[in-house]
């Protein structure tokens, strides 16, 4: 019987994708270890290398390393496949096809906090239709809408401010521009 090796070759934007998702992850799980009063409201932070990420290497790449994220988050975290993964997913679908539009505004007056908020409330809107259609089938849901709605614009102001900050400061070395 003879073994066939499957070999795998790897390209420095690989490397690079690996890297920034393995940031995430990191962000990911101490989120998820920051205890918060209200269920589905979070910081977010894994959102910054996302922002980041958009900024220096477009959209394309931000689905990738946010999409490794999800997947790995829910898998580290023994919630893949659960509610919480879906829901984690969703909100990550929705925010990333919201970003892939808000790039293309100028960016004179559109950035990385803008971008921030933008997808905090397309993710938190993602989430909640979820939860209606899928998980609490009643319209009482939507009274939570205004505490998520400041929870989103907080931490979406918060999260763009970080990013803006690290973009600037970043060595280019670190993050490259590839575009």
């Amino acid at each position: 019987m003879t073994r066939s090796v499957i070999e795998l070759t790897t390209t420095p934007e690989d490397h690079r994708i690996a890297q920034l998702a393995a940031a995430a992850i990191g962000l990911a799980l101490i989120d998820a270890a920051i205890p918060l009063p209200l269920p589905g409201v979070k910081p977010g932070l894994s959102n910054i290398v996302t922002l980041i990420v958009l900024a220096r290497y477009g959209w394309a790449t931000a689905v990738w390393v946010s999409g490794l994220r999800v997947i790995a988050g829910g898998l580290l975290l023994g919630q893949f496949l659960s509610p919480g993964f879906f829901m984690s997913l969703t909100g990550a679908v929705l925010s990333l096809l919201v970003l892939g539009l808000a790039i293309r505004l100028p960016r004179r007056w559109f950035g990385p906090v803008s971008w921030s908020i933008l997808a905090a409330f397309a993710h938190i809107s993602g989430q909640l239709l979820l939860a209606r259609v899928w998980l609490i089938p009643h319209n009482g849901l939507f009274y939570l809408v205004p505490l998520f709605a400041s929870a989103a614009l907080a931490f979406g102001i918060i999260n763009g401010l970080i990013a803006a900050r690290l973009l600037a400061e970043l060595p280019d070395i670190l993050l490259a521009d590839t575009r």
